[in-house]
């Protein structure tokens, strides 16, 4: 068992093979890892390239903090651990006397990790305090969004980041029941309110998965921060981004291609005059999906998309 908390680090992560295999090509010495967790990806980017090479892993998560740099402690100075957001990344390297990186990685959504801890409100296996938050020191908590918002806005969110049909009905009756405090108490008002469906998921999934986006602003968050992380590249350094559902996949998708694009003019200007210039080149066209063999042994690896840009 792992020191922290009384908990086992999770095995190896999604895509696990494909990554490493991605990014630590063309002799990368420099590694940022946006999303540390448990710090699998970030030990096997270590231990996969050259013994000179260094990593800094970032996360808001506490836990994960302290699992990354108990897992990372072999290779003593080769790697730091710092709580901070992607977003935060060109200022993290800057006080690390860090130009730029020759791969970055970022492992989107939240972590199984962070659904087995259920005293941290992400899954309604468990009857816990409705928080959601990445970092639980900081912002507003799902129960705040649940007992604070208008039944518009929380249509408009469960719709939005859960892209669930029935959303102004389940909004309407978790007006009705507030205040909401608990993840079992949500979860029975969603599944009344949908009824009984042929899918084969919880109703209550798409709704909490959208409480969380919102709780932690996930999609803006990556919106802003991929371009910046680009820049943060040297030249032939790679960008490796796994997602886990579409409205993900899709910002990602969408940024790489602007990003691989030399003229963003729209169709219809017959000159360019954007003056925009290619920075990447997309080495997925398809993303890349996980294989039988994982499939088998690691279930929530089905929704997972690798997405891999190069810095040209």
């Amino acid at each position: 068992m792992n020191a922290v908390q009384g908990q086992e680090a999770p095995h190896r992560p999604v895509l696990y093979q494909e990554t490493i295999q991605y990014l630590t090509a063309k002799n990368a010495k420099r590694f940022l890892d946006c999303t540390a967790g448990a710090g699998g990806h970030s030990e096997g980017l270590l231990r996969e390239s050259s013994p000179d090479s260094e990593l800094i892993a970032l996360d808001l998560d506490p836990t994960a903090i302290a699992l990354s740099q108990e897992r990372l402690k072999p290779f003593g100075n080769r790697a730091k651990v710092i709580k901070a957001s992607y977003l935060e990344a060109p200022q993290v390297l800057q006080a690390q006397g860090w130009d730029g990186v020759d791969g970055i990685l970022m492992d989107l959504g939240v972590s199984s990790m962070q659904f087995d801890q259920g005293e941290r409100g992400f899954s309604f296996r468990f009857d816990a305090p409705l928080d959601m938050r990445f970092d639980p020191n900081k912002g507003q908590s799902a129960s705040d969004l649940v007992n604070g918002l208008s039944e518009s806005e929380l249509a408009q969110i469960i719709w939005e980041y859960g892209e669930e049909k029935y959303s102004r009905r389940i909004a309407k009756a978790i007006v009705q029941a507030r205040p909401l405090y608990s993840t079992f108490e949500l979860a029975e008002i969603v599944r009344k309110a949908v009824g009984k469906t042929r899918e084969q998921q919880d109703p209550a999934t798409r709704t909490f998965q959208a409480l969380r986006i919102a709780v932690n602003d996930e999609l803006n968050v990556i919106s802003q921060a991929v371009p910046n992380l680009i820049e943060l590249l040297q030249t032939n350094g790679r960008i490796a981004i796994i997602s886990f559902h579409s409205l993900e996949d899709r910002i990602v998708k969408n940024v790489f291609r602007q990003a691989s694009t030399d003229c963003i003019c729209p169709p219809e200007k017959l000159i360019c005059d954007c003056g925009h210039v290619a920075t990447v080149k997309v080495l997925t066209k398809r993303p890349i999906t996980a294989s039988e063999d994982e499939l088998q042994t690691n279930p929530r690896s089905r929704s997972a998309r690798l997405r891999i840009a190069q810095k040209l």
